[in-house]
């Protein structure tokens, strides 16, 4: 179906934005950069939005065009009604949008959850992709370990809702401590809205994705050493030094098997590498990425 158009009054005036029809529901799309420019695809996380791409987006517009979408139950993207939130599912969207889109070339990059379907397009689908960066994610990262288990209390504990944006903005800065004032505020704006009864609500799909990642069902759980094995786009993964979800020995072992794959560490960054290192992840990105997309200039 074709894309309906829209043209929110308080975003930037280079930023334009459309819904595109997947998979029977309408996912919020975000484009940054001339039209004409190599693509560049970038996938959120878990609770992520595709605004968490802005200030990448700024730093980069001048050679790319960065396409974010906000993925099925967040955003401003519709929810599942049948709480579909896999990575089958995200895979499908992906492919959808490419193909809408005509990207018949393009760079991929993910982050967390993002980075898991990334891995898996790039094994499906490695006569599209020029270059690929994942941002802390390895195989392993979502089933065990410290930060597997962290995202699960978070889930657990999730409240419904909160009385006051006061009490929503100090949620995130507990969950969230080394998180810039500017980066805290994006999130409350971006995943919580307020509803009709004044009360501060989730913006995305908060029951149907907790139950995907506290109660998941085997069978759609991806192991993803398979995949790694299989992927033959440069790729980089940047990870955060302080990461609990992305351990340096699981990077070394899939950089020693696949030589297709080479890794970064960003110092005194976790999870969210792209807002804890904003500086040090736009010089990565841009170094890998500079040799392996051509710009045909304005």
């Amino acid at each position: 179906m074709a894309a309906e158009t829209r043209e929110p009054a308080d975003e930037p005036l280079d930023e334009r934005t459309q819904y595109l029809h997947v998979n029977g529901l309408r996912l919020l799309c975000r484009e940054w950069g001339r039209m004409d420019a190599p693509p560049l695809v970038l996938l959120h996380g878990l609770r992520g939005f595709s605004g968490t791409w802005r200030g990448l987006a700024t730093a980069l517009r001048d050679r790319y065009r960065l396409i974010a979408f906000d993925q099925r139950g967040r955003g401003e993207s519709d929810w599942d009604p049948k709480h579909n939130y896999y990575t089958d599912a995200y895979l499908s969207d992906l492919e959808s949008i490419v193909d809408q889109l005509k990207l018949a070339r393009f760079a991929l990059l993910g982050h967390s959850m993002g980075g898991t379907t990334a891995y898996v397009y790039a094994a499906r689908h490695p006569e599209r992709l020029a270059a690929m960066v994942i941002e802390d994610i390895a195989p392993g990262s979502s089933a065990s370990g410290q930060g597997a288990q962290r995202i699960v209390r978070e889930m657990q504990g999730m409240p419904a809702g909160f009385e006051s944006w006061a009490e929503a903005r100090q949620y995130w800065r507990t969950l969230r401590p080394t998180l810039s004032a500017a980066a805290i505020e994006q999130r409350v704006v971006e995943s919580m809205r307020a509803d009709p009864s004044g009360r501060i609500a989730w913006r995305y799909d908060a029951e149907g994705i907790r139950q995907t990642r506290i109660s998941p069902d085997p069978a759609r759980m991806v192991d993803l050493w398979p995949v790694i094995e299989r992927i033959t786009t440069p790729t980089l993964i940047i990870r955060g030094a302080a990461s609990d979800f992305c351990p340096a020995a699981t990077v070394s072992a899939m950089c020693a098997r696949n030589p297709s794959l080479r890794a970064v560490t960003i110092a005194g960054a976790g999870h969210y590498v792209h807002d804890d290192a904003p500086a040090e992840f736009v010089t990565h990105v841009r170094e890998f990425l500079t040799p392996l997309l051509s710009n045909p200039g304005p």
